[in-house]
């Protein structure tokens, strides 16, 4: 601990590349950790070399941006610099086909709809219906669509940079109080709609999104098979989606 407050030291107060490379290498494995996380339910084309390179990149500019003086642990704020550095390189190697991109904003559609609609989330049926589906081709429709639904849970349509949640209100940068109320009050309404899934579906989410475990871990804990864990994240993202929509212009 001493040390890493040593090289912190001597690179922010001195600028000592050599403290720099130091660090960079004593994080280095959460470039890999992350990367192998954002890689569960990617297509098979995905390779994971290209995720690791872009994470490193992520890496370096989390330790050339970080304040050790602001009460925020550094591998909170790199993984989320690294995780926004590999979504980057997702969006821009277009890995999901258009035909599932549509899907998804179907599906999308059809929560944000019902859940405005009926004043509260929809259940399976209701959504199958909305669809034209059974609830067998629904379940496939989940699946289908699940690799849109598992980079970041606090991932936000429409902002302008592409950052998400959780990386804007974690950056030091961030100077402009109106837009970090704005960011904070989002935050908040992302929990109260966590708070508000069925019970499976929040674990789900706590145990991928907070508690680091895999969707094959999940299913062991749950006592369902790991496509069933995707399943349920999927829907689940579905309803945190279209219920934290639906607060935030009301």
């Amino acid at each position: 601990m001493a040390q890493l407050e040593q090289l912190w030291k001597e690179w922010k107060a001195d600028g000592n590349r050599s403290a720099k490379d130091r660090l960079l290498a004593e994080y280095a494995g959460l470039v890999r950790q992350t990367a192998q996380r954002v890689a569960v339910g990617l297509p098979s084309h995905v390779e994971m070399g290209d995720l690791v390179g872009s994470g490193v990149m992520g890496l370096i500019r989390a330790v050339e941006s970080f304040d050790p003086d602001r009460e925020i642990k550094f591998e909170t704020y790199a993984v989320h610099k690294i995780r926004g550095a590999i979504l980057d390189e997702l969006r821009a190697l277009d890995w999901v086909p258009r035909s599932v991109r549509q899907k998804g904003r179907s599906l999308q559609k059809a929560y944000s709809e019902l859940s405005s609609s009926l004043g509260r989330a929809p259940y399976d049926d209701e959504v199958a219906q909305h669809l034209g589906l059974n609830l067998v081709e629904f379940e496939e429709l989940l699946s289908e669509v699940a690799p849109l639904t598992v980079l970041s849970l606090d991932e936000q349509e429409g902002l302008d940079d592409g950052a998400n949640l959780s990386e804007t209100i974690a950056d030091p940068q961030a100077a402009n109080a109106l837009v970090e109320i704005e960011e904070g009050q989002l935050k908040i309404m992302l929990r109260d709609a966590i708070g508000s899934l069925p019970a499976k579906e929040r674990l789900v989410v706590v145990m991928y999104h907070f508690e680091e475990l895999n969707f094959k871990e999940i299913g062991k804990v749950i006592g369902v098979t790991e496509s069933r864990v995707c399943q349920i994240h999927s829907k689940a993202m579905n309803k945190l989606r279209a219920k934290v929509r639906l607060k935030a212009i009301a």
